[in-house]
Formats: C-alpha cells, structure tokens, sequence
C-alpha cells in the first residue's frame, strides 16, 4: 500500500471521526491545534486505524508522537512495512 493510499484512507478516517470534508484533512492537519483533538478522539482514531489497516495495537508512547495527519501516515506505513518482512 503506498503513503498516498494510506493518507486517501486517512483522510477519510478523520474527516468522519471529525466530521469534516475530506478535502479539508491534509498531511499537516494538526490533530490538536487543527482538529481540536482530545486524548479520547485520538484513542477512537487510532483505534479505527488499527482495525481499517488490521495493524497490531499502537503503544501509548507511539500514539504521544502523533501530531499530525502526516505522522498517522507514516506510522501506518511503517506497521505495515513490518507485516510485509
């Protein structure tokens, strides 16, 4: 799966979870200062993540280093990455 299939899946994931225009949402769509994100809206998205891209569960301190939507992506990328080796 490329980045971009990634962020076309994200992207759709935040705009639902945040109730937005996927044209609004881009890579440097900041989860707090952007989207108003709490803790609890980052919990439910990444858990829509997980289960959209059927990735293992993310760790407090990785879902800490996500900021942006461009942060979600490569961390994606990266799980997946994983799974392929």
């Amino acid at each position: 799966m490329s980045i971009e299939e990634i962020f076309q899946t994200m992207r759709e994931l935040v705009a639902e979870q945040f109730a937005m225009e996927p044209a609004e949402v881009t890579m440097e769509t900041s989860f707090e200062e952007d989207l108003g994100a709490d803790s609890v809206d980052l919990v439910e998205l990444v858990m829509a993540m997980e289960e959209e891209f059927e990735v293992s569960e993310t760790q407090e301190e990785e879902l800490a280093s996500l900021k942006t939507v461009g942060d979600a992506v490569s961390y994606i990328a990266s799980k997946l990455k994983a799974l392929e080796n």
